[in-house]
């Protein structure tokens, strides 16, 4: 799946160039949008996120790529892999500045981790 989203001086730091923590959330969202959709109706929350790499800092005006896709599922868990990619203003092409593994796990009416393919337990 990929979604695309622009960069705008709000959500720049100190130094003019996107924030991470903007972009960790914006990573988060996408692969929630990713598993909601592959596992609609479920009640799905974020467990973890690995090995967060940013490989190159993103320009105001850049126009980001999340490419995300499941790389594994467990019975209560799925994992997604989230890469993202630039395009910088006045570039020809995009580059890889981020990549990670982001898990998610259904949780039932009581918090607790139950099935994912399962009814609701």
């Amino acid at each position: 799946m990929d979604n695309f989203t622009l960069v705008r001086p709000e959500y720049l730091n100190h130094h003019g160039y996107l924030f991470g923590g903007v972009m960790l959330k914006w990573v988060d969202e996408n692969a929630w949008m990713a598993a909601s959709r592959e596992y609609s109706g479920r009640n799905l929350v974020t467990v973890s996120m690995d090995s967060c790499r940013f490989k190159h800092r993103v320009e105001n005006g850049s126009i980001l790529r999340f490419h995300t896709e499941k790389t594994s599922q467990g019975r209560t868990s799925a994992t997604y892999s989230v890469v993202v990619y630039a395009d910088a203003p006045g570039s020809s092409e995009e580059k890889e500045v981020f990549s990670t593994s982001v898990t998610f796990v259904r949780l039932n009416n009581l918090g607790r981790p139950c099935g994912l393919n399962a009814a609701e337990e």
